[in-house]
């Protein structure tokens, strides 16, 4: 336990759980020193936002040339 307040969990089980930095976790209390972490579940649409401002500028898609697929 960090002087913040923040718990490291080993290497170990967070590659085998995919666990990122910055995921949250809920702490349930079972007993007296004993306590249970849960993931928390992503919010609907989290990441959204950083996933828009990666987008290209505008104008970087160009339209090409192409024959006709009409006759497929």
């Amino acid at each position: 336990m960090s002087t913040k307040g923040q718990i490291v969990l080993p290497a170990e089980l967070r590659q085998q759980d995919d666990i990122e930095p910055g995921q949250e976790f809920d702490v349930e209390r079972i007993d007296r020193g004993e306590y249970r972490l849960v993931r928390r579940s992503p919010r609907p649409n989290e990441g959204v936002v950083d996933w828009l401002l990666a987008c290209p500028d505008k104008g970087f898609f160009v339209p090409i040339e192409s024959d006709s697929t009409e006759a497929l």
